[in-house]
């Protein structure tokens, strides 16, 4: 048995004698689904994660105002290490799904809740994600780690930089701040928005850029959910900061990878991921730079 197993089945919650079961997929923590008194539970084990900005406070205060809020699942049961939560039968999507008109349509003012109801609920202290301070902490632990991408990361940095005087001056609202696919739920009557581990203040443009970056949206679709979510079509200062925020996203999602590939244990191709997510930021970057 494995030592998240093992916590998961000893957690306090339980009624009787449980039998986690692992959930495959979860790229951060060791997830598991548990049957206790004829209920169904989704655990998540794991510790603060401090290189990746991951303080399990956090996640359960965002977990907590996001049930309040009716776009995430009850939080059941929390002890240091563990989160329980209510178990969504469902449909997890993936990329093609999140391209679907209709399911843009329903995305995208779940993304509006999150980002101005959440805020109304939440209790205690909780964090700001600022993609690109996060990226320059990313290029340390990587100088720290000696990574094997050492050598790109002064020209990464002057990127960034560049694409955070692009950004400008803000909206903040409450954001996700991780918008895979798979952090999307369907239960044939509404979704479902999980995963709260990176929840944080931020720019409503983080979470768009992400969703379009991690889902490969075209330009259209990207023009469409600008539209929704502003209630008019962006004009060509508001798309120039969005096309910032989405290359800010890709290279985050690029220097996560990087750093999980010399601190994470658990068994993922992180190297193919991040060359993956390098060449996607590369191509965004381009477009960038050529206004496309």
């Amino acid at each position: 048995m494995s030592e998240a197993l093992e916590r998961a089945a000893r957690l306090t919650c339980w009624k009787g004698r449980v039998e986690p079961r692992p959930l495959t997929g979860g790229i951060t923590n060791q997830n598991f689904v548990v049957e206790d008194a004829g209920q169904r539970y989704f655990v998540r084990i794991g510790d603060d994660i401090p290189i990746h900005g991951i303080m399990r406070f956090n996640e359960l205060a965002a977990s907590r105002a996001a049930a309040a809020a009716g776009v995430s699942p009850e939080v059941v049961h929390h002890q240091p290490g563990a989160l329980v939560m209510g178990f969504v039968e469902g449909e997890t999507l993936d990329e093609a799904r999140v391209r679907e008109p209709e399911m843009l349509a329903r995305i995208v003012p779940l993304i509006k809740r999150c980002h101005h109801e959440i805020p109304i609920h939440l209790r205690g202290p909780t964090l700001v994600f600022w993609v690109f301070q996060v990226l320059r902490d990313y290029a340390g632990t990587l100088r720290d780690a000696n990574s094997r991408l050492l050598g790109a990361l002064p020209r990464l940095l002057e990127i960034s930089s560049t694409l955070e005087r692009e950004v400008g001056p803000i909206q903040l609202v409450f954001g996700h701040n991780d918008l895979l696919a798979a952090n999307f739920i369907d239960d044939g009557e509404r979704l479902w928005l999980i995963d709260w581990d990176y929840a944080g203040f931020n720019s409503p443009l983080f979470d768009l850029g992400g969703l379009a970056s991690n889902n490969r949206l075209d330009s259209d679709q990207e023009a469409g959910i600008l539209r929704e979510y502003f209630g008019a079509p962006a004009d060509a200062a508001l798309t120039r900061r969005y096309c910032a925020m989405k290359c800010a996203s890709l290279l985050r999602e690029s220097m996560w990878s990087m750093v999980s590939e010399v601190h994470s244990s658990l068994d993922f191709d992180y190297v193919g991921y991040t060359d993956e997510n390098l060449a996607r930021f590369e191509g965004a970057w381009a477009d960038f730079q050529t206004g496309a």
